[in-house]
């Protein structure tokens, strides 16, 4: 074990203050390469707590799943947190978390997290974390920039939950700041620009949150898309909170509000399902983390 494994972070609450050298920057960089028909990872580079452990295959040697995790289990105050991951030619990468990303209180400056993800001719990445808590209080930066070759293909989604739902805890202080964008062949595919404020009328109107403390994106990018991605959407239903779907040019997206991070992860799994075979020909297996 790495010996960052070891590091703890206390979470700041409105009595006790992070220390200016609390602050953690870490930055971890992966390559995948095909060779022979295995996707293996190539080259890993990390620097400070931010970690991933040995790849698995799940399913067959064409598909690596890498679950990357942080350690310390929080971000506050500062923090920097940077994942480059990058797939060779025909290479197949499944991204994962051992649980929610935790955003604690700031007291002083944003915490930061940057995720890019690039897949070369003929490669998929599969980006599906288990989402982000962010605390009352913090102040909360989100990036996620994917570039795309040609023929590459990309399922992604993130979810934040503003508030520990578990403890009745409010968003009223604060703000989260989102960025995404999926460029393929150089050309913009997906962006958009998400700043949310705690108490902000927006939280409670109904083109905003409409009261709602939960909320997420899944998109779907692949070289060929028809109609029957939208259709395979549309009918998934058994879970707490709403649910949409739009199909745009190059781009499949999928909407969720509600109040439970477990709904919306559940609505995520299920979309997964229906798009997984439809854009990579392969049926969805369910990462074994995601039941630890």
């Amino acid at each position: 074990m790495d010996a960052c494994a070891t590091l703890v972070r206390v979470p700041p609450d409105d009595r006790h203050a992070v220390p200016e050298s609390a602050s953690w920057h870490a930055r971890l960089h992966m390559r995948f390469e095909r060779v022979a028909g295995r996707t293996r990872l190539a080259s890993r580079e990390h620097v400070g707590p931010l970690v991933v452990q040995k790849p698995l295959y799940p399913e067959d040697d064409a598909v690596c799943q890498a679950i990357v995790v942080h350690p310390p289990g929080g971000i506050a105050n500062g923090d920097r947190l940077e994942l480059d991951v990058a797939a060779g030619r025909d290479a197949h990468v499944q991204i994962t978390t051992p649980g929610a990303a935790k955003w604690y209180r700031s007291t002083r400056e944003k915490a930061h997290q940057s995720v890019t993800l690039a897949a070369g001719e003929g490669a998929a990445i599969e980006w599906m974390p288990q989402g982000s808590i962010v605390y009352d209080g913090a102040e909360a930066a989100i990036d996620l920039h994917v570039a795309l070759a040609p023929d590459a293909t990309f399922i992604g989604w993130d979810i934040v939950s503003l508030g520990r739902q578990a403890s009745g805890e409010r968003f009223v202080r604060g703000s989260v700041r989102q960025r995404t964008e999926i460029v393929r062949d150089g050309a913009l595919v997906w962006s958009e620009r998400v700043v949310l404020v705690g108490s902000d009328p927006l939280l409670r109107a109904g083109c905003g949150l409409g009261g709602c403390a939960v909320f997420g994106t899944l998109v779907a990018a692949a070289a060929d898309q028809d109609h029957g991605m939208l259709v395979a959407l549309r009918g998934i239903g058994g879970f707490a909170g709403e649910g949409a779907v739009t199909c745009l040019p190059g781009a499949l997206v999928a909407r969720y509000v509600g109040n439970s991070m477990e709904s919306a992860f559940a609505y995520f799994v299920a979309a997964w399902r229906a798009l997984r075979p439809l854009i990579l020909g392969r049926p969805a297996v369910p990462a074994r983390i995601w039941k630890t």
